[in-house]
């Protein structure tokens, strides 16, 4: 070839593939790795030409319009790009370029399956999370967060993201609109991405518990997660053969005082069936988790805790089920209920108490 060679006849023949985005949008640093220079790259990326300049150090490696994957690839590349001091010689052809970002927000719950959230090619901005030491700024579709308590992501696909429960808080945080905000938590519970209690944990470490916006919507979650848990624990009663309890109910010593609610109740087995709906109390009541504080003691656990003390003391065993387990091991706690079923035979007769309606 002689100086009279178009420049972009000149490329090394890149190893494209219309159909992987981690081949359409490459960085600076990869596109060296390849052979290509920043002159070859600024040529190719003149108005008309075949390339274009998508964020910072990141090209879109053909014409038209960048899709939603290619931008949240271009996302990813941008954040996740090493600091000036380390980016010599960084990237290798195959490497993938991510560093420690991982996508957050509205972008993570698309990825998660969050209907509510819309499509990813909809979306306006792509929040990516980066460690707070990272001197990075938001820039066109790109938003940056950075956090000094890195979560440990998950893998959609290919792509880094952060779990629902990280990403819900941060796409909250973004959100000023109070139906919106109910409608991401309510789907989180609803369709078994997550628990209440974690959620709740993650908007009170976010500090967002306060905001107009969110203190009804955590009502409705609390609400929903109450609903999705007893279903489960009727389910659980239907599937697996249990005798039918009464549900919901209060028990009560006959002429004394009140002994408390229980979700289930097998009056001629003397078992009752709690479920556990403190933890995203205890949350909302500003606990302290894992950004600093130090952990107090729950005044709500421990009324559960005298109650239940109380119940066994009159003979009634009382089975204490999360909404974790009931999600993860309905068949584990089927035979624990069971067992304990089984085992009134072999106790001796508890103290007789009232069954009331609550």
């Amino acid at each position: 070839m002689t100086q009279n060679t178009p420049l972009s006849a000149r490329l090394p023949r890149l190893p494209l593939h219309p159909g992987d985005v981690t081949q359409r949008v490459l960085s600076a640093a990869q596109l060296r790795a390849r052979g290509v220079s920043a002159a070859q790259t600024s040529a190719q990326c003149l108005p008309g030409g075949p390339w274009q300049h998508l964020l910072p150090g990141v090209y879109l490696l053909h014409p038209g319009p960048p899709t939603g994957q290619e931008r949240l690839h271009g996302a990813l590349l941008y954040a996740g790009r090493p600091p000036v001091s380390a980016r010599r010689g960084a990237a290798g052809p195959s490497d993938a370029g991510y560093g420690e970002a991982m996508v957050t927000g509205g972008a993570a719950l698309a990825l998660h399956g969050f209907a509510s959230a819309g499509e990813l090619g909809a979306l306006h901005r792509i929040d990516v999370l980066v460690p707070r030491t990272r001197r990075l700024r938001s820039t066109r579709f790109v938003e940056v967060l950075r956090t000094a308590s890195m979560p440990v992501p998950v893998r959609v696909g290919e792509v880094p993201v952060a779990p629902v429960e990280r990403a819900l808080a941060d796409a909250v945080a973004a959100i000023s609109d109070a139906a919106d905000v109910r409608r991401l938590l309510t789907e989180a519970v609803r369709d078994g991405h997550c628990e209440p209690a974690a959620v709740v944990s993650e908007l009170s470490e976010a500090k967002l518990l306060g905001r107009p916006a969110v203190v009804g919507a955590v009502d409705a979650l609390l609400a929903e997660g109450r609903a999705v848990t007893e279903a489960r624990l009727y389910a659980m009663v239907r599937e697996y053969g249990l005798p039918e309890p009464v549900w919901n109910v209060e028990l009560r010593l006959p002429g004394g005082p009140g002994l408390g609610g229980v979700d289930a109740y097998w009056p001629d087995h003397a078992v009752a069936v709690e479920l556990d709906s403190r933890a995203p109390r205890h949350a909302v009541h500003g606990v302290s988790g894992r950004r600093g504080g130090r952990v107090q003691e729950d005044p709500q656990w421990a009324a559960c805790a005298a109650k239940r003390e109380h119940l066994e003391r009159l003979g009634i065993t009382v089975v204490h089920l999360t909404p974790r387990k009931l999600r993860e091991a309905l068949d584990q706690q089927a035979t624990v209920v069971r067992t304990a079923l089984m085992a009134a035979a072999d106790r001796e007769p508890a103290a007789y108490v009232m069954v009331l309606p609550r």
